[in-house]
């Protein structure tokens, strides 16, 4: 059972981290110009942004936070915030849970507890895992507050005041038991692609084949377990191909620079041509939809959600919130993953467009998936790093997981986390790289002067190549972090202490000191120069870890201005007391964490062999009904448009057929063809929306993490031989 907790966060939305400073300065500014960023339009840089509005996701509060939500949304826009606030810029960096939607009432249901103690929970565990880790939002707020509920409903009644909603009526399944029309998800039944029982209204898990209610075969509601009826009902529809003669030159052309992802992404929906998207739902957890004759609606979760924005800052800003929303010189940037594109690109500009006076956001810099030890997460299958269990198992090391899930950062490409690679990472890049410079610098300083930085002599050449080298740091981070490539300005950074280990080593001033004693007060305040310097160049990546070697240096608040200085601790500034900036992690660590990942999967295993319970007898005579037959694979290819689905040209020894099927994600073409597979001859043929025909069905067997494998033969039999 569910039980409810007292929650302050309820009626107070926290703040986390720091709020941006007031002081603004704009692209045009002498001091400290910026290069034109990789991928920014010189038309865009020259807009003169007096102040900048940045939104993470809203994370969906029926779960926690895993590595892969970190990495793909609120670490990059985390940097991204803290370096604006660095440069004396006006941010705001908005967030907040969404908590209406489908999803939640199934948990609701499953814990028989209320959809609000769920959400309550969870908008819990979500904020203190953000907290925990850094991310510093100037406001958290949630879509259950009396301001978004206000605000969601008042935007939906302009628009639809306006008439740009179209009111459809159209059939949905109803549960007569229940009383209540299904949403998608409460409804399951036999995928018509792959025959798979429990496919879901919307998508089949086993083939990922997209679906509509319809679609399933001998359907079921997930409520009753009675068979749904189809009835007429009326909701509202947002007409998008109403919008896309400005959406697609808006995105394709003014926005030709944002990621190939994003805008790729979006040409792939003009090119199959916009299509109305319904507002509202028929379901009793939500915002009622605020129109007579709408009772027992909600406004549907995607048209509410990215609303929570807007109602978030107005929480945080209720004097001048519309500054932040509507003034022209406010630049609004989405921090995403790439599932959620399409809303974030096309669905909420075409809403803020259709009610007038809301600024279009200037990028949407999406991240495509992280993966899991060469596997998909997935939070059903339990395959995740969850934050609030990681700080359990790795105390204290918050910096080392933002350092690793930015330095693989999905930005352009599905990228991988592996427990080794975090290792490697930490013991060879933090620990022997950054931690070591640091530490010896440190100690040197404590073991010849006291903790106190000497006063240099005069530079050598040596030295003077030594500060060229880090002069030109600031200079390229700038350029990097302002085009959101924070994977490369990592790197920069990192190669910031890199240059001082080298320094420290080719200097060697613990052999010095025996010859020429002034010599190495000159070392070493250069390597405490130095250090001074990478406390400010990775305090927008490693927070905990900077503001630690911050004390350490008994350094003031960082100033990006100051980056590349040799003046950052003058001489006769006494240090605070050193300690290891980072600590070597050993292989027992990573492997209990390995074993932990391997006991997930050995336990849905057994959950999957458990349910795969064996059907009920059915008679000889009906199994004879099914012709199955060998057929060779003469030519395969992708369908386009279609990810999942490949299409075969099968010899099957009286003619070719064509077979379409949805294993795209678990095949490459090349693969399957000359293979002999069986397949299903007798079932009528199916037309696809595309035009395809599909005349069968190639029989795959289902792993338990859904990988498919094509049922084959073990040696060559004449196409169109029978299998029974």
């Amino acid at each position: 059972m569910c039980k409810s907790e007292e929650l302050s966060e309820k009626s107070v939305p926290l703040h986390i981290g720091k709020r941006a400073p007031t002081h603004f300065v704009t692209f045009s500014d002498t001091a400290g110009a910026l290069p034109l960023p990789l991928n920014s339009s010189k038309a865009n840089m020259e807009k003169n942004y007096k102040r900048t509005l940045v939104t993470a996701a809203l994370p969906y509060a029926n779960g926690g936070v895993h590595i892969g939500h970190l990495a793909g949304v609120y670490v990059p826009a985390d940097i991204y915030v803290r370096y604006l606030r660095l440069r004396g810029r006006d941010v705001l960096y908005i967030c907040g849970s969404d908590e209406h939607g489908v999803p939640v009432t199934i948990r609701a249901r499953k814990e028989g507890c209320t959809p609000q103690e769920v959400v309550d929970r969870y908008d819990k565990i979500i904020r203190d895992s953000f907290r925990d880790f850094g991310i510093s939002f100037d406001y958290y707020g949630r879509t259950t507050s009396d301001t978004h509920a206000h605000l969601a409903a008042d935007f939906f009644r302009h628009l639809y005041d306006k008439g740009e909603f179209v009111e459809k009526e159209s059939e949905q399944y109803y549960d007569e038991q229940e009383h209540t029309f299904l949403a998608d998800r409460y409804i399951t039944g036999e995928c018509p692609h792959c025959h798979a029982e429990g496919a879901y209204g919307d998508q089949c898990e086993k083939c990922g084949t997209a679906l509509s209610p319809t679609e399933l075969i001998h359907p079921k509601s997930t409520i009753s377990g009675s068979t749904p009826v189809l009835r007429k009902t009326k909701h509202w529809y947002l007409p998008l191909d109403k919008h896309q003669a400005w959406l697609e030159p808006w995105i394709t052309r003014e926005h030709a620079d944002w990621r190939s992802n994003v805008v790729g992404q979006c040409k792939s929906w003009f090119d199959m041509g916009l299509q109305p998207r319904a507002v509202s739902r028929d379901l009793d957890w939500g915002i009622p939809v605020p129109v007579e004759g709408a009772e027992g609606k909600v406004l549907y979760v995607w048209f509410d959600a990215p609303i929570g924005y807007i109602s978030n800052t107005k929480d945080l800003r209720p004097d001048d919130w519309e500054l932040w929303w509507k003034s022209e010189d406010t630049r609004l940037v989405h921090f995403i993953g790439k599932d959620n594109i399409v809303f974030h690109c096309i669905v909420f500009p075409a809403m803020l467009k259709a009610h007038g006076g809301y600024v279009l956001p200037d990028n949407v810099p999406a991240n495509e998936f992280l993966n899991l030890e060469d596997d998909k997460i997935s939070t059903s299958r339990n395959w995740a790093v969850w934050l609030h269990e990681y700080l359990v198992d790795l105390p204290g090391k918050q910096d080392v997981l933002r350092y690793v899930l930015t330095a693989n950062a999905p930005e352009t490409k599905d990228n991988n986390f592996t427990w080794k690679d975090f290792q490697a990472r930490n013991n060879n890049e933090l620990v022997a790289v950054y931690g070591n410079f640091v530490n010896r610098a440190l100690q040197l300083t404590r073991k010849y002067y006291d903790g106190v930085v000497p006063a240099p002599g005069e530079w050598t050449d040596f030295d003077r190549q030594t500060i060229s080298e880090f002069n030109g740091v600031k200079a390229e981070l700038e350029r990097l972090i302002e085009a959101f490539r924070f994977r490369d300005a990592l790197k920069e950074a990192m190669n910031l202490a890199r240059i001082g280990n080298k320094y420290l080593a080719d200097s060697e001033p613990w052999k010095v000191i025996k010859t020429d004693p002034e010599r190495v007060k000159t070392i070493i305040h250069l390597s405490l120069q130095l250090a001074a310097n990478l406390a400010i160049a990775f305090e927008p990546f490693l927070p905990f870890s900077s503001e630690k070697l911050r004390t350490m240096l008994a350094m003031g608040a960082p100033r990006w201005d100051a980056l590349g200085s040799t003046d950052l601790l003058p001489a006769g500034h006494s240090l605070g007391t050193p300690e290891l900036l980072f600590e070597k992690i050993e292989d027992e660590v990573v492997e209990a964490q390995v074993q932990k990942l391997l006991d997930t999967k050995k336990a849905n295993e057994a959950a999957a062999y458990r349910a795969n319970e064996v059907k009920a007898d059915i008679d000889f005579s009906t199994f004879e009904k099914l012709d199955i037959r060998v057929g060779t694979v003469k030519a395969c290819e992708r369908v386009p448009k279609m990810k999942k689905l490949l299409k075969f040209t099968i010899a099957d020894g009286l003619d070719d057929r064509t077979i379409v099927s949805g294993i795209a994600q678990h095949y490459e073409p090349e693969q399957l063809v000359g293979k002999q597979v069986c397949f299903i001859a007798n079932l009528p043929p199916r037309e696809f929306k595309n035009g395809l025909v599909s005349e069968g069905m190639i029989l795959s067997a289902v792993n338990h993490d859904g990988a498919l494998s094509v049922v084959t033969v073990d040696r060559e039999v004449l196409p169109g031989s029978e299998v029974g």
